[in-house]
């Protein structure tokens, strides 16, 4: 079996090497094994481990949430409902962001149409100077989905 370096690993994934060391110490990696000198050897399957992390990543789930589905994947006989049920959590929280977007949007659409019929004063200055229509859409809309954990 092939044996990587850490800064193999790091410049093949895009990563730094404390990253590694930080997905080792909060177990998303398993204990790397390490060579005579203590230098960590990394294997293919180490390797595949980070970039199940990497995509999870991008479809925004937290550290905590990729545990949760690695310890999914490491046992998949009764993986299949909790991996649903996380998924479905993390599609709510981004159709509710979406939504404050969607929200966001279209109050600074009326905000450009006001000022492009405004003679005097500035309408996008003074509605922020006022708080806004939807201070709370706007607020989370600037947001991404929370990352629990």
């Amino acid at each position: 079996m092939a044996a990587y370096h850490i800064g193999e690993v790091a410049g093949r994934l895009g990563l730094s090497a404390d990253t590694l060391r930080y997905y080792e110490k909060i177990e998303l990696l398993p204990t790397i094994g390490r060579n005579a000198s203590g230098v960590r050897l990394y294997n293919d399957k180490d390797i595949a481990r980070v970039q199940f992390v990497q995509r999870a990543q991008k479809m925004n789930f937290s550290l905590a949430e990729i545990g949760e589905l690695l310890r999914m994947r490491d046992r998949p006989q009764r993986a299949r409902a909790g991996a649903r049920k996380l998924t479905r959590r993390k599609l709510d929280e981004i159709e509710a962001y979406l939504a404050d977007l969607k929200t966001l949007r279209n109050e600074l659409q009326l905000l450009l149409e006001l000022c492009a019929s405004s003679n005097d004063g500035c309408p996008i200055l003074e509605n922020i100077d006022e708080g806004g229509p939807s201070r709370k859409a706007s607020r989370s809309a600037h947001r991404r989905p929370q990352k629990n954990g």
